[in-house]
């Protein structure tokens, strides 16, 4: 079965290195986001570094939902997904490759772009460090259970918008308590709760997650 996984990871990422612009367009999308907010807002550094973790977490989960139709409606388009489910794995081993690839190409570059776009947003030093674990426990997550949906409306001509109701819902309680360990962390607080309630949300998406997803491909 890992055999079966990292074939289905490496044949992800290598079609995707053949087309770049599905890793490029959602972190050009996450960078303008946030760089176009103080247009919008204020310049203001005071203001500016009170709404950055907010800013961020949005845009991270605006730049996650992107991507999410394209998770496996391509490979069902083409044929090649009735054949992964007939193959004699586990279907979420499928469901959970899938997955890993897409945060890599989404979640992860999210992660590490986290430092310069603090920066731009004035947020202060000392909650980098709760910005970057915040996202790397809480972007897994957001693709974790915006797989769920992505199963669901595979197949759906213009399944875009209904992805986009049937996810957000669950994403509410991820930026909410993502937002408020970096707000904790600017200010100096302790951040343990909060972290422990995004692992938490980690654990519960890995646990409904695939099974949840591959009951929606067979269907």
């Amino acid at each position: 079965m890992m055999g079966f996984m990292l074939t289905i990871i490496r044949r992800d990422l290598l079609l995707i290195a053949r087309q770049p612009a599905e890793l490029i367009n959602p972190l050009v999308f996450f960078v303008l986001v946030v760089a176009l907010f103080p247009l919008g807002v204020s310049p203001e550094a005071s203001i500016l570094s009170q709404t950055a973790a907010g800013v961020i977490w949005v845009a991270a989960m605006l730049a996650t939902l992107l991507s999410l139709e394209l998770l496996f409606k391509l490979d069902h388009e083409d044929g090649s997904l009735e054949q992964l489910l007939l193959a004699p794995y586990p279907s979420w081993s499928l469901v959970l490759a899938k997955v890993l690839v897409h945060w890599l190409v989404s979640g992860l570059p999210l992660v590490l772009l986290s430092p310069m776009i603090a920066s731009m947003l004035f947020l202060p030093s000392q909650a980098l460090p709760s910005l970057m674990l915040s996202l790397l426990v809480g972007t897994p997550t957001l693709s974790l259970l915006g797989a769920i949906g992505a199963a669901l409306v595979t197949g759906v001509r213009g399944g875009g918008m209904l992805l986009t109701l049937l996810i957000l819902p669950l994403y509410v309680p991820v930026i909410i308590f993502g937002a408020a360990s970096v707000a904790a962390g600017a200010q100096g607080l302790p951040i343990d709760g909060y972290m422990a309630l995004l692992g938490a949300m980690l654990v519960f998406a890995l646990m409904i997650t695939p099974w949840a997803a591959s009951a929606a491909l067979k269907l």
